[in-house]
């Protein structure tokens, strides 16, 4: 069987080598190769020869990297990548060359005007990515087992399609999942125990443990990451919601605000794009 592929996008900041350091460990278990990309977007900004000196710069850190992590794999490889461009649009692109199962990208956690435009790169990369992006916070702890998974479900339907996807990272890492069934108003209880019911057997038919639980919310970003916050959860995986049915360029706003705020790790896919991790 042919191994599977992860980017990982890198800046050289300390969150890109978290979500490295996690990517090893996912790529160990999805025996998957991964690709260590740098994008080179500040063509603008400097003169040619000050552009050269980044790239060579970049270079060496990557080369550095590769070979360091590359022992870390078990069975795959690892390699790297200096590429040119937009860094959401490129990534995207270089997933769908290689046919990627995952993106792999870290924050830095910084506060104000840097934290949200870190979380909107992961956004823009997640809108633009065929295949699942994983976003991670600097201070996450990757030496810490995955154990627990939070599956958020609401009343639109795309919210389910996230549970094959679920299902398979909880099989791979031996997570309990938290199903966290949210409702706006009381009227929808009937249709989100439905939906509650169809996760639990998907889950129970394939032996993963799980435990499912019911909120009454008045803003489902803020509660779900309180929820995740609560049971100590170590990654939540979402479906994005597409606002307007004519275009598939903008997510939710639900999606952004759990990928702008979350310091748990967040794993985010269109509905269209769940794609080979749930096989």
């Amino acid at each position: 069987m042919n191994a599977k592929n992860i980017i990982v996008g890198t800046d050289f900041s300390k969150g890109s080598y978290v979500a490295l350091d996690v990517a090893t460990d996912i790529a160990n278990k999805l025996i998957a190769n991964i690709e260590l990309i740098w994008v080179c977007k500040e063509k603008n900004l400097f003169s040619d020869e000050q552009t050269e000196s980044l790239r060579g710069l970049a270079m060496e850190k990557l080369s550095t990297l590769a070979k360091e992590y590359g022992k870390k794999l078990t069975k795959t490889t690892i390699e790297w990548k200096v590429l040119d461009g937009k860094v959401a649009t490129v990534i995207a692109k270089e997933a769908e060359r290689i046919n990627a199962s995952m993106i792999v990208i870290g924050t830095n956690g910084a506060s104000g005007f840097e934290k949200y435009w870190m979380g909107s790169t992961a956004v823009r990369i997640v809108q633009e990515a065929n295949c699942p992006t994983l976003s991670i916070r600097e201070g996450f702890n990757y030496h810490k087992n995955l154990e627990r998974i939070v599956a958020p479900l609401n009343m639109t339907e795309n919210s389910r399609q996230k549970i094959p996807v679920v299902a398979n990272m909880a099989k791979i890492f031996g997570s309990t999942v938290h199903l966290l069934g949210l409702i706006e108003q009381r009227s929808e209880e009937s249709t989100i125990d439905i939906y509650l019911h169809q996760a639990e057997k998907y889950l129970s038919d394939m032996g993963i443990p799980f435990v499912s639980e019911k909120m009454l919310t008045k803003n489902l970003s803020a509660d779900t990451l309180e929820y995740a916050e609560s049971i100590s959860a170590d990654l939540i995986i979402i479906t994005t919601e597409q606002e307007n049915i004519l275009s598939t360029l903008f997510i939710g706003t639900h999606a952004q605000q759990i990928i702008h705020h979350s310091l748990i790790p967040v794993l985010s896919s269109h509905p269209r794009d769940i794609g080979s991790l749930a096989r």
